[in-house]
């Protein structure tokens, strides 16, 4: 019976994951290990990986734990790692907001999120987060609640307003599902975002840690029902979830290795894998 539960705790994991019950390559990186420690057959390992392919965080977790001798002891490690990383990551970033700045973010990056907590609690700074809705998952909402919680005041606009709410800010702090070597795959929108805020000289940072390097990445296409479910032949709905900010578009990357241009970031990071 208790293997019996282990499978179904394992299937349930991975439909959480795929379902985006869990959200941010942080959480589903865990929930992945979490699932591992389950079941770590080869079929199965290959399973938790497709959950997300776009996840290069959660990937080079599992290898990791498949090429471990003490997969416990390991996942412990990781888990550390994690935590220690988010720390560095919260207090470097934390000291790119000012007081009585605007900043802007975009979906719903845990990440970013520790920074801005890190910024108003720590440091006891004043600032005011511009954010989008974020279709068709309205994940922008999500962030807004998260730091009006927090005593954060939010400004929430409609996607087809983000050049709007982006000139009324000073810094653009985004997450990261997978560096490349030349460039960030994250959130749909994010690079016509940086385009828009390069053009208007308002600072853009990807946040994250460097074990989401990697070589090559799979940009996933999500289910078309979270956007419409038209049941129609004659109507095709699409639902791109991620997108390609070129490096050029990027001032920098703030990691546990600290606040670095794109180049020197990747330099570092390709160490780490």
């Amino acid at each position: 019976m208790k293997k019996e539960r282990s499978f179904g705790e394992f299937d349930n994991i991975l439909e959480d994951i795929k379902d985006v019950k869990i959200q941010g390559a942080n959480a589903i990186a865990l929930a992945g290990v979490k699932a591992a420690l389950l079941k770590n057959d080869s079929v199965s390992l290959k399973k938790i990986i497709s959950t997300r392919p776009t996840e290069p965080l959660l990937q080079n977790f599992i290898k990791i734990l498949e090429n471990s001798e003490e997969p416990r002891e390991t996942a412990r490690e990781l888990k550390e790692y994690l935590e220690n990383a988010r720390e560095e990551i919260s207090r470097a970033g934390a000291e790119l907001i000012h007081n009585n700045m605007n900043v802007f973010s975009h979906c719903h990056s845990s990440t970013v999120m520790d920074i801005f907590k890190y910024a108003k609690h720590k440091q006891k700074k004043d600032f005011v987060v511009y954010t989008l809705e974020v279709e068709p998952l309205l994940q922008g909402r999500i962030t807004a609640k998260e730091l009006a919680n927090e005593g954060i005041k939010v400004v929430v606009f409609p996607d087809l307003a983000a050049e709007e709410a982006l000139k009324k800010c000073d810094l653009f702090l985004f997450g990261a599902d997978a560096f490349l070597k030349n460039g960030v795959v994250n959130k749909i929108g994010t690079s016509e975002l940086c385009n828009i805020a390069k053009r208007d000289k308002i600072r853009r940072y990807s946040c994250g840690v460097s074990l989401k390097y990697t070589k090559s990445v799979k940009i996933e296409n999500r289910s078309s029902r979270e956007v419409w479910d038209a049941k129609n032949e004659n109507i095709v709905v699409v639902n791109p979830a991620f997108d390609f900010t070129k490096k050029s578009l990027l001032t920098g990357v703030v990691s546990e290795l600290g606040i670095l241009p794109y180049h020197e970031f990747i330099k570092k990071a390709k160490k780490f894998v």
